[in-house]
């Protein structure tokens, strides 16, 4: 009975024994076989690929400012809000702008009305040249024909009276062309509207326009409203910060990539980005868009000082900046300045270019074009409505000057 029941153990032993021999072996083969693949894998795909989670959504942000003081009228937009470019965000008191501007095209009309007033002089001196000069002529014939007469045929008085006659035509007519001088030299130029005072009143008004429209605010971009900190009724100084636009369909993700993983990495090479708040379900497609000119610690406000006696080797890292190229998946999927994002780069092509072409990024505001438009259109139509028939100075004297 003892010997049946000691060779079952012992069976069992062996048994066990044989099962836990061969499931070490089947790990084994199962931990080289993932090793191989892995290494299959990481050979044919995985090592084209660099990738960080040191990533984070960038986007312009832009500050709307006053440009002019005033007390705030009316605000129109709020925080989160969603704006187009050309809304009205923030609006001004216009009453001391709008008087500026009545004062400024009465300045520019009766302006233009004295410029005009000194056409009329120009034509009125020069006849008055016309007639100087017939004066002289007619003195001159008296004096030389007294003056050649034979003697005693005309009294020494009365030549002493032609020759007084003579000096007396001489200087009216000097005197004319003196006033026909000064009138020309304010008047000198192609036509009224050129005018140096026509010009200056011109400014003036373009600098009353440019206040009465700095009364309202526009949104500069698309984007949604976020810092507002205006209240209605505040007074506000120029360059005050009042709201900021985000423009969330213009954004772009800095990537922060180890020094030592930047040597395959090209400009132009396709990017995938998955964020936290979507998951892996939602990929973000882009391109690599540059690189930062420096590491993060260079731009710091207290860069390291590593020339010291304790120095410990950090590894750094180097902003990419990664553009997004798809703005259909930002609106269907919108993204939020500041989110951590997971960035892969596929590096299998490093055909392109270390540094960034030349590219010029025109952000302008196209509100100064439209505004010189309208304030061109204001001031000729103030011009023509006071010029008269002097608006292209087109009179017969206009630039000629008289000479003896």
């Amino acid at each position: 009975m003892t010997d049946t029941t000691a060779n079952t153990a012992d069976a069992a032993v062996t048994r066990r024994s044989l099962l836990r021999r061969r499931a070490i072996w089947i790990v084994a083969i199962l931990f080289i076989v993932g090793l191989v693949a892995w290494g299959i894998y990481w050979l044919v795909y995985a090592r084209f690929f660099v990738s960080t989670d040191d990533a984070y959504v960038g986007g312009y942000v832009v500050s709307v400012t006053a440009r002019e003081p005033g007390i705030v009228l009316a605000i129109r937009a709020d925080d989160t809000q969603i704006v187009k470019k050309g809304d009205v965000l923030v609006e001004f008191d216009p009453s001391s702008a709008d008087i500026a501007l009545a004062a400024a095209k009465a300045d520019l009309a009766r302006t233009v009305r004295q410029v005009r007033g000194l056409y009329a002089r120009a034509d009125s001196a020069q006849s008055q040249i016309a007639q100087a000069r017939t004066q002289l002529a007619t003195a001159e014939g008296n004096y030389d024909r007294r003056r050649k007469a034979g003697a005693g045929a005309v009294s020494a008085e009365d030549l002493a009276h032609a020759a007084d006659a003579l000096r007396v035509a001489r200087a009216a007519f000097d005197t004319v062309r003196h006033q026909r001088a000064e009138i020309e030299a304010q008047i000198e130029g192609p036509d009224l509207a050129h005018n140096p005072d026509v010009l200056a009143a011109a400014a003036r008004l373009r600098a009353a326009i440019l206040v009465r429209d700095h009364m309202t605010l526009y949104a500069p971009a698309d984007g949604v409203i976020a810092q507002r900190s205006v209240q209605v009724g505040t007074q506000v100084a120029p360059g005050t910060p009042l709201m900021a636009v985000v423009p969330l369909y213009s954004l772009w993700v800095d990537a922060n990539f180890k020094e030592v993983q930047l040597a395959d990495i090209r400009v132009g090479q396709p990017v995938t980005v998955t964020t936290d708040t979507y998951g892996s379900g939602v990929v973000f497609h882009g391109h690599v868009a540059g690189f930062s000119p420096g590491t993060g610690n260079a731009f710091a406000l207290l860069p390291p000082q590593n020339a010291t006696g304790n120095w410990i080797k950090i590894v750094q890292r180097l902003p990419v900046r990664i553009a997004l190229d798809h703005p259909q998946e930002l609106k269907d999927h919108p993204l939020r300045v500041g989110l951590s994002t997971i960035v892969s780069v596929d590096v299998s092509d490093t055909s392109g270019s270390l540094m960034r072409s030349t590219v010029k990024t025109d952000l302008r505001d196209r509100t100064d074009e439209t505004r010189k438009a309208r304030s061109d259109a204001m001031i000729a139509q103030i011009i023509a409505a006071n010029a008269g028939g002097t608006a292209t100075g087109s009179t017969a004297t206009g630039n000629t000057r008289v000479t003896q």
